[in-house]
């Protein structure tokens, strides 16, 4: 079951690097909307992220 994590954890680290390491400008615009958010629109950001992981997860492992 660790190796599952630890092999998760790291495709998240591949997928978040991809944006910064192809387009650092397009990255620097994402984070400079996303600094202009409130709190509620990152909250529903983070909610609708958890969401369509756990979807995923669903399809996933069927």
């Amino acid at each position: 079951m660790s190796d599952i994590l630890w092999t998760a954890l790291a495709l998240m680290l591949v997928i978040e690097g991809l944006l910064p390491f192809l387009s650092p400008a397009a990255w620097r615009q994402v984070f400079a909307r996303m600094l202009a958010m409130s709190d509620g629109q990152i909250r529903f950001v983070g909610l609708a992220s958890i969401a369509a992981g756990a979807l995923a997860l669903l399809f996933v492992w069927r």
